[in-house]
């Protein structure tokens, strides 16, 4: 699926990705469930986010953390106190460290803690892409806060683009666990 343009796109592709992302880990066994992930025998994943999620709750927390980003940073400007996307001390160049502070805030958060925190941000989200119109969402200069871009593409990177980071990086796990039998 191309990258959402529109608002109906964007609600479709979010509603499927978060649905193929469910499904997929309904799906995985207990073991594929408690394995610990490893991808350090496959050269081509060299990204940091390949070392530092070490299980399926580490991916849905991460997902999490980024849809309060998303709200809080929509809410703030909405409110009118100007707001980066990326919290002060980070920004584009080093949220990576911020992605190891979430990492490590959720060391002691559960799977099914994880599932329900996800459940209810990935709600909150859609809930407010709908109060957006198609303009709003996918015309540049709509919000003076978005910048250059358009609002749209914070909510497709933050739900559709990133469910799909999500299965992608899970079913390299059940791949992987596979293989290790």
């Amino acid at each position: 699926m191309s990258r959402p343009t529109t608002k109906s796109d964007l609600l479709s592709a979010s509603a499927q990705n978060y649905a193929q992302m469910n499904q997929l880990i309904d799906g995985l066994s207990d073991k594929e469930l408690s394995t610990p992930f490893d991808f350090d025998s496959d050269a081509s994943k060299k990204e940091a986010h390949w070392k530092r999620d070490k299980n399926v709750r580490d991916v849905l927390v991460h997902l999490y953390e980024w849809h309060q980003l998303l709200l809080h940073w929509v809410k703030t400007n909405q409110e009118g106190t100007q707001a980066p996307f990326i919290p002060r001390p980070y920004n584009w160049k080093t949220y990576g460290k911020m992605n190891e502070v979430f990492w490590q805030k959720h060391q002691n958060t559960s799977l099914d803690e994880a599932k329900e925190m996800l459940d209810n941000s990935h709600r909150e989200v859609m809930e407010l892409a709908e109060t957006f119109s198609n303009e709003e969402l996918f015309t540049k200069g709509a919000f003076p806060w978005v910048g250059g871009s358009v609002l749209g593409s914070y909510f497709v990177s933050n739900t559709s683009s990133h469910y799909a980071w999500a299965i992608k990086k899970l079913k390299a796990h059940k791949k992987n666990c596979k293989t290790s039998a």
